[in-house]
């Protein structure tokens, strides 16, 4: 099946995208073949997505099918939507994003949902995040409670880079991105919440994910390299020496068995008050345990 750009001098219009995309990724195998040229033709038109539809007779000019025709060889390739245009929303903030930080996904909102209301009667909450990534749980936080004080800390030079770049964009000064290995070192002062979404696939596990998320996601955001338990070690180990007496730690969690290993950790280590929160999904996701 030809590209849109390969055919002559017709003129192709919204609809006619719409339709042959939706084609061509059901030919290609893709499950959702409808929202695959959506997402593409929103961000390509600086669309909402109703507006495909009520400007379906727009004309869609050549330098725009070429950069259609870039972006559908690259998808087909399986390559993540939001690492091909650049951008994504996170919370109903917008995020730009890289190769070198992990995509935001809809279920850790919730982890946010629950952070925020585990701090809701706290003035000027001080708040630790582990994992920054693209910023998005913390300038999600931070654009909800301006009052909150923010340390984010990741490994990962190039994604602190990234999250920075994040929070300018949402124009929000109250976050402190640091690079810092969390396993080998802690923050200074106490915290009155923790909140991550620490790398927590077991290594064995991660060639069984779909092919976006092992071939193009950085390995480091998604897996400890060995039993996707290493950080709730490290929260259990140092979580009482650093979140004040009454605060919380609000931490993302696998799907299968893996909540319930990580709930047995905290356990073992004397935690007790200890919950696991559903998704929107209804999934148990969120592990929220106050210290």
């Amino acid at each position: 099946m030809a590209l849109p750009a390969e055919k002559g001098n017709q003129i192709w219009r919204v609809i006619d995208i719409l339709n042959w995309g939706e084609d061509y990724f059901k030919s290609k195998g893709f499950e959702s073949p409808k929202k695959e040229i959506e997402w593409l033709l929103c961000d390509l038109l600086n669309y909402k997505r109703i507006d495909l539809y009520v400007q379906f007779e727009q004309p869609i000019h050549r330098p725009q099918l070429k950069q259609l025709k870039e972006w559908i060889k690259r998808r087909i390739g399986r390559e993540p939507l939001q690492y091909i245009t650049g951008k994504t929303e996170f919370y109903g903030h917008k995020f730009n994003i890289t190769t070198d930080v992990l995509i935001p996904r809809p279920e850790t909102e919730r982890v946010v949902d629950v952070a925020l209301y585990s701090i809701g009667n706290i003035k000027t909450p001080k708040v630790l995040e582990v994992g920054s990534g693209s910023g998005c749980i913390a300038i999600a936080m931070g654009a909800e409670r301006n009052d909150a004080l923010i340390e984010s800390v990741d490994v990962s030079e190039t994604a602190i880079t990234q999250a920075e770049k994040n929070a300018d964009l949402n124009e929000l000064s109250n976050i402190d991105f640091k690079v810092m290995d969390f396993l080998k070192e802690i923050p200074e002062g106490r915290f009155d919440l923790l909140v991550s979404n620490p790398p927590y696939i077991p290594e064995k596990e991660m060639s069984e994910t779909m092919p976006e998320v092992h071939q193009y996601e950085p390995k480091i955001a998604l897996t400890d390299e060995g039993d996707g338990l290493t950080f709730y070690r490290r929260f259990a180990e140092v979580g009482k020496s650093l979140i004040k007496p009454g605060g919380w730690m609000v931490l993302e969690v696998g799907l299968g068995e893996h909540p319930s290993k990580a709930v047995d950790i905290f356990q073992s280590a004397g935690y007790t008050q200890l919950e696991l929160i559903p998704d929107y999904n209804s999934d148990e996701r969120v592990l929220k345990i106050q210290i």
